[in-house]
């Protein structure tokens, strides 16, 4: 439909024109966002429909990530702020060397993510170069709405990185864990999340390794409230829907990888 086009009267009124209308509801636009940053290898892809909705529904005036590497995660939070034109403030904390679940890496990964960060996002984020320790020092108590944890994966470096910051949640307050389906050695953000379970209300998916959502302050947003308060089945339909929006962002990010070396690999063969 044009924008200069007007409804028909008739057409309102007629059968299904609800179900049409709620098909078209802004409040879906989030889901149907592209991912800004489909090119850089990354197990967050299946998550990125989330946290585009998950900006939108709750508005925080601060985001935290802890551990962003490639910034897969962190620019769907950045693009979600953008998009919706929120006056938040976001801060992707690093110290961009690795470790032994994410592998060691050069500097050539933290000089892409600012190229492309700086030009997009700088105005509202900042990304941090130190450990997730000290930076904690520069925010304020009860300071952050949404918090992202990535780092090592430990059930010891997990639940010190909770420890650590649950200060500086505000009273709307959620964090954000990820590979809590990862079950193998090393890995203990499954026991952890087991734990926190059982102290705060929450909502888990299990698709690309899993996603935590812990409501941790006493008045977290509606929308996460009640997304806490699911029943069964229809958290189960909204863990089906948005691991199959999430799978159109893996394929797409799969497919533009592929092209990617396809290219370069004509260029090598280039006399």
């Amino acid at each position: 439909m044009s924008p200069r086009q007007k409804t028909d009267p008739a057409a309102a009124e007629a059968p299904g024109w609800d179900a049409l209308l709620r098909l078209c509801d802004p409040q879906l636009d989030p889901l149907f966002w592209p991912s800004s940053r489909p090119t850089v290898l990354s197990a967050w892809h299946g998550h990125v429909p989330f946290a585009h909705w998950l900006v939108a529904a709750t508005r925080p005036a601060t985001i935290v990530e802890l551990g962003t590497h490639a910034g897969g995660s962190y620019a769907a939070f950045c693009e979600a702020v953008l998009r919706c034109g929120l006056t938040a403030r976001c801060f992707a904390i690093d110290t961009w060397e690795g470790d032994e679940h994410a592998g060691h890496y050069g500097e050539a990964v933290f000089n892409d993510l600012k190229r492309f960060h700086d030009g997009r996002y700088g105005n509202f984020s900042t990304l941090i170069r130190a450990s997730f320790d000290a930076a904690a020092k520069d925010f304020s108590a009860s300071s952050v709405d949404l918090l992202h944890i990535d780092g090592l994966h430990t059930y010891e470096a997990v639940k010190h990185d909770f420890e650590i910051w649950l200060p500086e949640m505000s009273s709307r307050g959620v964090m954000l864990f990820h590979d809590i389906a990862m079950h193998k050695d090393g890995f203990g953000v499954d026991k952890l999340w087991s734990e926190l379970q059982t102290l705060y209300p929450s909502f888990s998916f299990a698709h690309c390794y899993g996603l935590g959502v812990l409501a941790v302050g006493a008045e977290a947003p509606a929308s996460v409230a009640a997304l806490c308060r699911l029943g069964e089945t229809e958290a189960q339909r909204v863990r089906a829907r948005f691991e199959r929006l999430g799978e159109t962002h893996e394929l797409h990010a799969a497919l533009l990888m592929a092209r990617l070396r396809v290219q370069q690999n004509l260029l090598n063969q280039r006399p």
